[in-house]
């Protein structure tokens, strides 16, 4: 018997691998006939390299506007800010420069500038959220007219996907924004870029990227092509973290994570939905402040573990794409995190036993609770992995 699926493309029509980000940004200004230029960027950046000033001269009288500073998680205030400056620029393109935050923001911005969201409340009508039922409800609403160009600074994905978060901040809470053209309609992957990357920031968003990829590899409703995504991007991610810790200058190995990045976004854009280490993720980072990839540090093996009784068979793949064929993929995990001198437990990110409860309440508004390959039904399903992470 044949099991059927059917994998969903994006919106992206160009990805530049390995192209200097103020060439492409130009070439992608240029081709896209794109007049005011809105420059979304990191701070550090922007205050500390002339990354961004290469990327204005680029640019030349089509820039229009910049802003910098997104906080981490992207808050809706910090996001209403972006978006107050490209709607006066009168933006027809947005061009983002920086790690997870800066991009989330990016893509939210488009659909601010459609829908003229100016307020906290009005994104309540666009977020994607888990109803009484337990049912995942993602409204439908129109596609923003300016698209979005994404520099990424960091490994956590996030410019591939369609999908993107913003956090609450009055009930600290990360959210999610769904629409197909929110993905950008390029992609540059400027390994050179991420040299100003601070070490811990690079290494823990590629861990985020090898969650992506055992989230994936570990569904039960996933299919051979995202299957293989996953593992081949096990394979270079494995590969290309260590050689950037052992040697920061290398390029070839950070390009080697950025593209093994790009496949462990494969899956989840196809349609295979992740699980429950992203699920917490979402909450450690929205109501604990935890950042993006340290949340994959603490959880993705613990939640191998609690996951193995019903999905051990697609595992042992993951431990093959380490090349310990022999070993519990928790383990493998377990010991890959910790070499890369990165926190494993959430006492080290500040996450206390006394926090567990709200963290398993929390974690039930989450969509990607409810497609974990072992089921969840309650908070109280949540409480033992998190025990096992607990330190």
């Amino acid at each position: 018997m044949v099991a059927s699926s059917v994998f969903d493309l994006t919106a992206t029509e160009k990805v530049y691998i390995g192209e200097r980000a103020a060439t492409a940004i130009a070439q992608e200004a240029e081709r896209l006939n794109a007049q005011r230029v809105f420059l979304l960027v990191s701070r550090s950046l922007n205050e500390q390299t002339d990354e961004i000033s290469q990327i204005k001269a680029a640019l030349g009288g089509r820039f229009a506007a910049l802003h910098d500073g997104m906080p981490p998680h992207a808050p809706r205030k910090s996001v209403l800010e972006a978006a107050a400056i490209a709607r006066e620029a009168d933006a027809d393109l947005v061009v983002t420069v920086g790690g997870g935050s800066v991009t989330d923001a990016g893509k939210i911005v488009t659909i601010c500038l459609k829908h003229n969201i100016t307020t906290h409340d009005d994104f309540d009508a666009f977020r994607v959220y888990v109803n009484d039922a337990g049912e995942v409800v993602k409204p439908v609403f129109d596609a923003p007219d300016v698209r979005a160009v994404i520099c990424p600074t960091t490994l956590s994905g996030g410019e591939f996907n369609p999908l993107s978060g913003a956090t609450d901040e009055i009930i600290k809470l990360k959210q999610g924004y769904e629409q197909r053209q929110m993905a950008p309609v390029s992609v540059v992957l400027d390994p050179a870029l991420t040299l100003h990357t601070p070490e811990w920031l690079f290494l823990s968003t590629g861990v985020r990227g090898v969650d992506h990829a055992l989230e994936a590899l570990g569904s039960l409703e996933s299919n051979y092509y995202a299957d293989g995504m996953a593992a081949s991007a096990l394979e270079l991610l494995s590969d290309g973290l260590p050689r950037v810790k052992a040697d920061p200058s290398d390029l070839d190995a950070r390009l080697k994570c950025q593209v093994g990045v790009w496949q462990s976004m494969l899956p989840l854009l196809g349609g295979v939905q992740l699980g429950l280490s992203h699920a917490i993720g979402h909450v450690l980072g929205g109501s604990f402040d935890v950042p993006h990839g340290y949340c994959s540090c603490v959880m993705a093996p613990a939640v191998l573990a609690f996951n193995e009784s019903v999905n051990g068979e697609k595992q042992a793949r993951i431990s093959q794409a380490f090349g310990q064929p022999d070993a519990r993929a928790s383990e493998v995990i377990d010991e890959f995190i910790t070499a890369l001198g990165m926190p494993r437990t959430l006492a080290s990110v500040g996450v206390t036993p006394d926090d567990h409860q709200l963290v398993a309440e929390n974690t039930m508004h989450d969509f990607w609770a409810r497609t974990n390959p072992r089921t969840i039904e309650k908070a109280e399903d949540v409480l033992p992995v998190l025990k096992m992470a607990a330190g």
